[in-house]
């Protein structure tokens, strides 16, 4: 048995340990063969090495966690402990330089697996790419925060966020109010996104004055985007030729960014999915990168990624 003793003197115990030791209990039953003593700013473990050198390992991960965002959450411990160690490492020379967006409240709002950063560093080095994977992943939200990224850095001009309007199971002819009306509820999560990270007078004007536009994608017929980071969300519901349209109508100096679960198709039986397709014939050509995530990637509750796991054994 090995005895090891880790200061924490840099953090307030309190946010470490939570309240009534909430997030020092759920460690401690992740580590069933170790004692674990707490005693302030002390950590006192006795174990085998190998224990140990885990422990070690998950610990730093949540410090790491509490360094970037202020912020430890039993969450965030729980799908720490859960996750692979390496998925959540930051890269070499990682620091507030990873920053992508300054939010609301002094969030600061950072790609946090390995998949986001690969995100990040696809869309820096190419300019379309697909960010494929399940629900919870990110892949949305650390889209737009790129959009937001560039549109502060006057990399573009604009922000253009779409989506298909595809009923999953709802009929939109019985929802209240005009065209808008009935398709806001499909873009929320977009609105959603923007709200952490651009204050709301801010966020208010630059949608009144058109730099940030949000429609369905069937307003994108006919057009050319220049000078614009434009998002393509829920993609796995546009149709071979929505999709064809969409990323022909890339114009000078744009960035797009396609987001997709191909496991979520809400298109006909008999009508192939634009994304699918588009993954197959595209995946060679050069300045086009497509980026799997899957539920290690997953920051939402910790169940959202059991439920995914679940779902993809039984079918098999």
């Amino acid at each position: 048995m090995t005895e090891k003793t880790i200061s924490l003197t840099s953090y307030n115990p309190l946010d470490i340990y939570g309240v009534n030791d909430t997030k020092l209990e759920t460690i401690r039953a992740a580590f069933p063969k170790l004692r674990i003593v707490a005693r302030g700013e002390m950590l006192k473990i006795i174990g085998e090495d190998k224990d140990i050198a885990t422990f070690e390992r998950k610990l730093d991960l949540m410090l790491m966690q509490y360094d970037e965002f202020g912020k430890l959450t039993v969450k965030e411990v729980e799908q720490i402990l859960e996750s692979e160690d390496a998925f959540y490492q930051r890269p070499e020379g990682g620091s507030n330089g990873d920053v992508l967006v300054h939010g609301r409240h002094g969030m600061m709002v950072k790609a946090r697996t390995i998949n986001q950063h690969r995100m990040v560093e696809g869309s820096q080095e190419n300019d379309l790419v697909f960010a494929i994977g399940p629900a919870g992943t990110g892949k949305t939200y650390t889209a737009v925060a790129l959009a937001v990224r560039a549109l502060k850095n006057r990399e573009v001009k604009r922000i253009i966020l779409t989506r298909p309007a595809v009923e999953a199971g709802e009929n939109l002819g019985f929802l209240p109010g005009d065209l808008r009306d009935k398709l806001d509820p499909y873009l929320q999560p977009l609105y959603d996104a923007l709200k952490d990270m651009l204050p709301t007078q801010k966020l208010l004007t630059y949608m009144e004055d058109g730099t940030i536009e949000i429609a369905p994608l069937a307003f994108m017929r006919g057009r050319t985007l220049d000078h614009a980071f434009v998002i393509l969300d829920e993609a796995q519901n546009a149709t071979v030729s929505q999709l064809k349209m969409f990323l022909t109508r890339m114009g000078k100096s744009a960035k797009f960014v396609v987001t997709g679960d191909i496991t979520q198709i809400d298109l006909p039986r008999n009508q192939p999915s634009g994304l699918v397709h588009a993954m197959r014939i595209l995946q060679d050509i050069k300045g086009i990168e497509i980026i799997s995530l899957d539920d290690r990637d997953i920051i939402r509750h910790p169940l959202v990624s059991r439920v995914i796991k679940a779902y993809e054994e039984e079918r098999g």
